[in-house]
């Protein structure tokens, strides 16, 4: 069974392959099925995001769909830039405006604490859904460093490793990613549905 991923982001899609290939015959982008479209993401939540854009490509597609929703949260923002982290500077993805804004708001601040979420949502065109959340904490550096990765990964300090996770291998970093994380629980969970992602 085909399996399409609701993006069209290469690093997504390279994390996606790695984790979940033994439970789909292709994983393929966006792109890659032909299909263009846009979900309007106006969730409060990072899952319902998530779950708007797989339910809604999985309809479009007639094909299974997966859909994540990440994002940071800085505990000094209140928890921000959350569901907005990919356009919190304004223009959606682009990276150094966003990790420059965030460095701006917290020039001055001791409580460097944050955490990134990943919500994945696996939907099926008949309707069935499977979920799973998960996080990874650490803090914000004062500096860039690192060229792996995207998003806010080379601010995102691993106190524990010294390292940002730009500067982790991306073996490394699915390992321990909030994302991969998440993959990893919703692999658990097809398990659980006697993987109905082979039927």
């Amino acid at each position: 069974m085909k399996l399409i991923l609701a993006s069209n982001n290469a690093h997504k899609l390279s994390e996606m392959k790695a984790i979940l290939a033994p439970y789909f015959d292709e994983i393929v982008s966006m792109g890659e099925a032909g299909i263009e479209h846009e979900t309007v993401e106006d969730g409060k939540t990072f899952m319902e995001n998530a779950v708007k854009k797989a339910k809604e490509l999985a309809e479009l597609s007639g094909c299974c769909a997966i859909a994540d929703d990440s994002g940071l949260c800085v505990d000094a923002l209140a928890g921000g830039p959350g569901v907005f982290s990919a356009r919190f500077a304004g223009v959606h993805g682009d990276d150094k405006a966003n990790n420059a804004l965030l460095l701006k708001e917290l020039e001055g601040e001791h409580d460097r604490g944050a955490h990134y979420t990943c919500a994945i949502a696996l939907a099926w065109p008949d309707g069935r859904l499977l979920t799973a959340e998960d996080y990874l904490y650490g803090e914000i550096a004062y500096d860039e460093r690192g060229t792996n990765g995207f998003g806010y990964d080379p601010l995102f300090l691993l106190k524990e490793l010294g390292l940002r996770t730009a500067e982790l291998a991306p073996e490394e970093k699915n390992r321990i990613s909030h994302r991969g994380k998440a993959l990893r629980k919703l692999v658990e969970e097809l398990k659980a549905q006697e993987t109905p992602a082979a039927e």
